[in-house]
């Protein structure tokens, strides 16, 4: 599916596909099978965003409901204690041909994995995202670009469906907002960002207990590990347009060593996109023979998601990712050409 033009990215939802996404969940009959989807490999606002809905869901009399994200059924440890894990399903025991499914935080197709059939197979499909670079690749689609995280765009729907928060959703969702503004710090984060923060904590969640569990707590094989990576890490003035490239790599052989799992690494691109030399930030992370899971980060002189579009991934101006092939030097060479072309191309 062709990506819409800059403005139908811009503009966000309207009046007309709020309605349609309300009608095609308060149509369903209660018994209806209704299966949830994030992405691979889910990050904070993909899980809490699905989880969070999901609750809502069920307080509004669902009875067949699962959640699931393609690959291996595991969770990062610090989101193993959001409410509503009991919603989650391996892939495999995904409904077949739901009467709805509703897709969290994916800006593509691609991003579903072996689950992308269930956009054919379900009644509906409903895609809700916050990502500039998402393909509408939904039958509803509610993609707000403007927001700050998927969890602003499930929580009005909830809202429109007349789902009161309660503790429960409310963690899930502010698990998901803190995540997408690391803890509010981000540029996305506005003052309806903080307006809906304190709806949230009025449902009686308590903040310091979810950021330390979230972003505050790892495995000391993991800060171990940090440590060897950051040591590897090189800056390149030049690249960009002179606004400069900051970068390093983990491999699989790295997580093998200091006994970590994947999810760790998710972390680190904090600890490098604070280098006040480089506007753009990247973290090269193994997942294959010659298989790179992408995550980049700008302070905004640079639109990384111009990068991660052009090499099959997406996101939006601030934080993008793509998959990249051959070796971390190849995929870093991708990105500084990319770079470029897009500076000419803005």
């Amino acid at each position: 599916m062709t990506p819409p033009g800059p403005g139908a990215a811009d503009a966000g939802p309207g009046e007309a596909d709020w309605a349609a996404a309300v009608a095609a969940v308060r149509d369903l009959p209660a018994d209806a099978p209704v299966q949830l989807i994030c992405h691979v490999n889910p990050d904070g606002d993909a899980l809490g965003s699905m989880l969070g809905f999901g609750l809502g869901l069920r307080r509004l009399g669902a009875r067949r409901l699962r959640a699931t994200f393609p690959g291996p059924h595991e969770l990062p440890e610090p989101l193993r204690g959001l409410p509503g894990l009991d919603l989650l399903v391996p892939e495999e025991d995904a409904y077949a041909a739901p009467a709805l499914v509703v897709c969290f935080d994916a800006a593509s197709e691609s991003r579903l994995g072996a689950l992308v059939d269930r956009l054919t197979t379900a009644g509906t499909a409903l895609v809700l995202d916050h990502h500039a670079s998402n393909t509408r690749f939904g039958g509803i689609n509610l993609v707000d670009p403007r927001a700050a995280a998927t969890s602003v765009v499930a929580e009005e729907l909830l809202a429109r469906l007349g789902v009161t928060l309660d503790a429960e959703i409310a963690e899930c969702l502010y698990v998901a907002l803190t995540t997408d503004t690391g803890s509010f710090r981000f540029e996305a984060t506005t003052p309806a960002v903080h307006e809906l923060a304190a709806r949230l904590l009025a449902t009686g969640i308590r903040p310091g207990d979810i950021s330390r569990r979230v972003f505050d707590t790892r495995p000391f094989g993991a800060v171990r590990l940090f440590g060897e990576v950051l040591c590897r890490a090189r800056l390149d003035p030049g690249a960009a347009g002179g606004h400069g490239l900051v970068w390093t790599y983990a491999t699989l052989d790295d997580l093998a060593r200091h006994d970590q799992r994947p999810y760790v690494l998710e972390a680190l691109i904090d600890s490098v996109r604070c280098t006040a030399e480089a506007d753009v930030s990247c973290v090269v992370k193994q997942v294959g023979a010659a298989e790179w899971a992408v995550s980049m980060r700008s302070k905004g002189a640079v639109d990384v998601s111009r990068v991660a579009v052009t090499l099959g991934g997406g996101g939006h101006r601030f934080a993008a990712g793509f998959t990249g092939r051959g070796t971390a030097d190849e995929v870093i060479a991708a990105i500084r050409a990319e770079l470029d072309k897009a500076l000419i191309e803005a």
